[in-house]
């Protein structure tokens, strides 16, 4: 009969704190891959079933948090990071934060792990728990700060998610995560206005989905477009539906709104920012939408 054993001689043990969806998840990567893991929950019941699968639960964060130089931070917000390590020694420690928050933050709190005698790494995870431990799914983890930690400990971080180092900015991973899903719900805007709009016709939401993904799929081409502009600095390389024409154009999404009963507010927003473009300079009307980038950045 073939040894099934999973080998944890080898592998890199380490601390988690955090059982939430996020990180049960984790740790149940964490587990499969062999790696010895201790946890840690303010709510102590959310470990049993990590225990009965060779997990060591510790009473406290504290008791966690020595029992390994690896420590994974899961938890709510940044306030709950402050929170579980106060006060804690965190003296050889390699911390990797794995909390959603903004680049500020993540500085802020390089900066505090530093000062307390700690490497740093930030992460930013892309993927929903389901998707966690499964390669085929296609999760990822940003990460930024200490390339020291990041290249020691870059196997035991890619078992539960393949891992994406994007600098020494210990901020670069939130931001990139936030850039990322703000485009994302740009896009679900988009589609809740699509739908919103056949809502009270004789078009099911179905016969309209799989006309709307392949859609979408196409227009993605213009993010490359979009960079390539912004990084020539010529808003018009490339150009197939100019400013002017799109401008010109918008009455109508208005108007089709109106007419189905439907707010505009989710499209509103990005027709005036096109409009004020064009007002700047009639010159900009044969410009791609990039220019609304600049409006932005104010």
């Amino acid at each position: 009969m073939a040894d099934t054993t999973v080998d944890t001689v080898s592998k890199t043990p380490l601390t988690l704190l955090g059982l939430g969806a996020m990180g049960a998840a984790l740790a149940g990567a964490w587990l499969a891959a062999g790696h010895p893991l201790t946890v840690w929950n303010r709510t102590a019941a959310r470990a049993e079933p990590l225990a009965a699968r060779g997990a060591t639960v510790a009473a406290t964060a504290a008791e966690a948090v020595a029992a390994n130089r690896l420590v994974v931070v899961c938890l709510l917000d940044d306030a709950s990071v402050d929170e579980a390590l106060d006060g804690l020694d965190l003296t050889g420690k390699d911390v990797v934060n794995l909390v959603t928050g903004t680049p500020g933050q993540a500085r802020a709190r390089a900066t505090w792990a530093t000062a307390r005698g700690a490497r740093y790494l930030d992460g930013g995870i892309m993927a929903v728990p389901p998707m966690i431990g499964v390669p085929a799914a296609g999760p990822y983890v940003f990460y930024s700060g200490s390339p020291e930690l990041f290249e020691e400990h870059r196997a035991t971080l890619a078992a539960p998610a393949d891992t994406r180092y994007v600098g020494t900015d210990a901020g670069f991973a939130a931001l990139y995560d936030v850039a990322l899903l703000s485009a994302m719900y740009g896009m679900f805007a988009g589609v809740a206005h699509a739908y919103a709009l056949i809502r009270d016709e004789s078009v099911a939401p179905g016969e309209l989905a799989p006309l709307l993904a392949p859609w979408l799929t196409a227009m993605t081409g213009s993010v490359a477009a979009t960079a390539a502009q912004l990084e020539a600095g010529d808003y018009t390389l490339g150009v197939v539906s100019n400013l002017a024409m799109q401008v010109a154009g918008t009455p109508t999404f208005l108007r089709t709104a109106e007419e189905q009963g439907v707010s505009p507010e989710l499209l509103t927003p990005y027709f005036d920012l096109m409009k004020r473009r064009l007002a700047a300079d009639p010159r900009n009307g044969a410009e791609d939408l990039t220019g609304v980038v600049d409006l932005l950045r104010g």
